[in-house]
């Protein structure tokens, strides 16, 4: 959904999996230090930054977001080690409830996943924001001619990205129960492909929540389908990506 945001505004961002393991390594190392609410605040937070820090840089200096995204894959990643070369074991059950908690026959996890979907329609289709920031991909030159702040706007974009992917992040720790820093390798590429998959396109200003979904779900049927068949995960890469060129060979124009 976030990778959706961006993508939207005609931009993209490869620090999602790094941003993944920043935060969940953050609530590792602040849980034993502090309210566990307070932990994940503070993980979700410094994830909000890397976000902010990206759109910033991309809108006010008018980079590439290929590169800028790039560098800050690096730059995160590079602390997340620094932080804790050993994975982290995570042993209170308040927060390792949340990923395994279920509500009747539903694990807590997927209502949320769908409520965040439910959010993210609403905000891309009713509020003024979302609508901006898909504008802003299909042109925006006249999104600026119309008195709106294109830079703000692209930069909301990304903190949102960076915020979810923080999200995922504590989710993710608090479902297997540690947090690695090597987690969230190769996220990104398939935050792209469910996009791509979805109807997405990589120049901006056409996708769906509608279609990112059904391009999750593909895209797990896939992943799951493969290792059934003991397809190597490197391999399964290899699909992945000649999947995304695929999908955008499909929807050229």
């Amino acid at each position: 959904l976030g990778m959706l945001a961006v993508i939207l505004s005609a931009g993209i961002d490869l620090s999602v999996g790094a941003v993944v393991a920043l935060s969940a390594i953050l609530v590792g190392e602040f849980a034993p230090l502090m309210p566990i609410v307070a932990a994940i605040a503070m993980a979700i937070g410094a994830a909000s930054l890397v976000g902010l820090v990206n759109g910033t840089i991309i809108a006010r200096f008018r980079l590439a977001p290929f590169i800028v995204t790039l560098g800050s894959m690096s730059a995160v990643r590079g602390p997340v080690y620094v932080i804790s070369e050993v994975p982290v074991v995570h042993d209170d059950p308040d927060f390792l409830a949340i990923g395994s908690a279920m509500l009747v026959p539903v694990p807590i996890i997927t209502i949320f996943m769908l409520a965040a979907y439910l959010v993210m329609s609403f905000f891309l289709n009713r509020t003024t924001a979302g609508r901006s920031i898909i504008a802003i991909g299909g042109n925006e030159e006249a999104v600026r001619l119309a008195g709106i702040n294109v830079r703000a706007h692209i930069t909301l974009a990304y903190v949102i990205c960076s915020t979810l992917a923080g999200v995922a992040g504590v989710i993710l720790a608090s479902r297997v129960g540690i947090s690695q820093p090597s987690v969230g390798s190769g996220l990104e590429l398939d935050a792209i492909a469910a996009c791509v998959i979805g109807g997405a396109l990589l120049s901006g200003g056409v996708g769906s929540v509608r279609g990112t979904f059904a391009g999750v779900v593909i895209l797990g049927l896939i992943s799951n389908l493969l290792n059934m068949f003991n397809v190597q995960s490197y391999y399964q890469q290899i699909f992945k990506g000649v999947l995304i060129v695929l999908a955008v060979l499909a929807r050229r124009k």
